[in-house]
């Protein structure tokens, strides 16, 4: 398959250094604490990147053999990894007035149809990876839609962008319109071809992707997870205990499941590069085993406020919790509004979420548990440069607050309740600039 447009991309020199308020993690932050040992801070310290990796972190100026590149007075976090976002659904953003299963029927499946068409898919994989990174995300797990060549588009785009991406084609074949259904066997051949072709290609990697338990037959959910069994590199994504209409339909259609969740782990799709998305009415007994199979939930918060799912328990999860947008029931891309969106949920819960917990979710933590640490997720040396660099202030209230904030935390929390895209100054996947 051939990439396009790499000619819009600038390449870096071979060897630069970046200055700015360097912020990432060495470790998860306690739920809860302000103050913390896990965050790392260095203000106004400059990062060495070579061939696309962080070769170097440090105070002094680097000599003169470096292209320098100074962000002084910014804060430089790694490229946010969003990881559970839908690519066909950026034109349904903010459709009106219904929950998940009506708002699957009346918006989104419709949207879906239209990427059968080669160049429909190209097309909106060009525009749905260039809004990702207008948003400071370098790195995500997607969901195209039931057509292969929805998959095939979107890992052409980002490997001519340098992009981590995770994605694979939806597996649908039943409790779906016509043009959004598969079969079992075709599916099957056209999961194994997209996985011979794309998986651990550049920074690709492949999902089997379930769209949702009611609209796979058991015989697809068997496929799906025969394909994990035989390949234990492969990533596993789907929708699980999102809604309540959508868990009692579930238990109509798998009556001989003790749970939601026990319907994909009866078939061997909850392992330890299984994302699930949203889980908010996930019972003690599945918390445990998505803690035990070492699978991760990526909770959603705007979707979940935005179509009236409910509120998430976080700190009762005893699993991976990685932030996602959810687009389009999400209401943007940008990851600081969904922490924001996080926040909310908490609060409405009676707890208060650290700035230190959202941004962890959406970098190291993400990172971590997609299996990629070593990749992705922070500034240390070895890793990939996926870098963004941010305004800690955007208009007269941000800057208004932002003058008057006493430490660390409260700084960032300020940043992360009133920043968006417009705070992006930069954004850097394996040391290209992509903005």
């Amino acid at each position: 398959m051939s990439f396009t447009n790499q000619e819009k991309f600038v390449d870096s020199p071979r060897r630069w250094a970046l200055r700015g308020d360097l912020l990432d993690f060495t470790a998860a932050p306690r739920w809860g604490d302000t103050e913390s040992s896990a965050v790392r801070f260095d203000r106004g310290h400059w990062l060495l990147v070579e061939d696309g990796r962080i070769v170097g972190r440090q105070a002094a100026e680097p000599d003169a053999t470096w292209v320098r590149k100074d962000h002084a007075g910014q804060l430089v976090l790694p490229g946010f990894i969003d990881t559970h976002v839908h690519c066909p659904q950026l034109e349904v953003i903010g459709s009106y007035g219904t929950e998940l299963l009506d708002w699957l029927k009346r918006y989104t499946f419709p949207s879906e149809c239209a990427f059968a068409d080669p160049a429909r898919s190209r097309a909106g994989a060009e525009v749905f990876l260039d809004a990702l990174l207008a948003s400071g995300t370098t790195s995500a797990v997607v969901f195209p839609t039931v057509h292969k060549v929805s998959a095939e588009a979107l890992f052409g785009s980002a490997a001519a962008r340098g992009m981590r991406l995770v994605t694979g084609k939806v597996l649908m074949d039943r409790h779906a319109p016509d043009g959004l259904r598969d079969d079992v066997v075709q599916a099957e051949k056209d999961c194994i071809d997209l996985i011979s072709r794309f998986h651990g290609r550049d920074r690709l990697a492949y999902a089997v992707t379930v769209r949702f338990a009611p609209t796979s037959t058991p015989e697809q959910l068997a496929m799906a997870g025969a394909l994990c069994r035989a390949d234990a590199s492969l990533y596993m994504q789907t929708h699980v205990a999102e809604n309540r209409a959508e868990v009692a339909w579930v238990g109509e259609l798998f009556p001989q499941a003790r749970s939601y969740l026990d319907v994909y782990d009866a078939v061997g799709l909850v392992h330890e590069r299984s994302v699930l998305a949203h889980g908010i009415y996930l019972d003690p007994h599945d918390r445990v085993v998505i803690a035990d199979r070492g699978a991760q939930v990526a909770h959603c918060p705007s979707s979940n406020l935005f179509l009236g799912s409910g509120l998430f328990d976080w700190p009762g999860a005893a699993f991976n919790v990685s932030l996602a947008s959810d687009v389009g029931g999400g209401t943007s891309l940008s990851l600081p509004r969904n922490m924001l969106d996080a926040y909310k949920i908490q609060a409405l819960r009676g707890e208060r979420m650290t700035a230190w917990a959202a941004l962890h979710a959406a970098t190291r933590g993400a990172a971590e548990a997609l299996q990629l640490g070593g990749e992705i997720g922070g500034l240390s040396v070895g890793q990939t440069a996926d870098i963004c660099v941010w305004d800690w202030a955007a208009g007269p209230v941000a800057e208004a607050r932002d003058a008057v904030a006493r430490e660390l935390h409260e700084r960032v929390f300020a940043w992360m309740t009133l920043a968006d895209e417009r705070n992006l100054a930069a954004c850097y996947v394996a040391g290209r600039p992509m903005l």
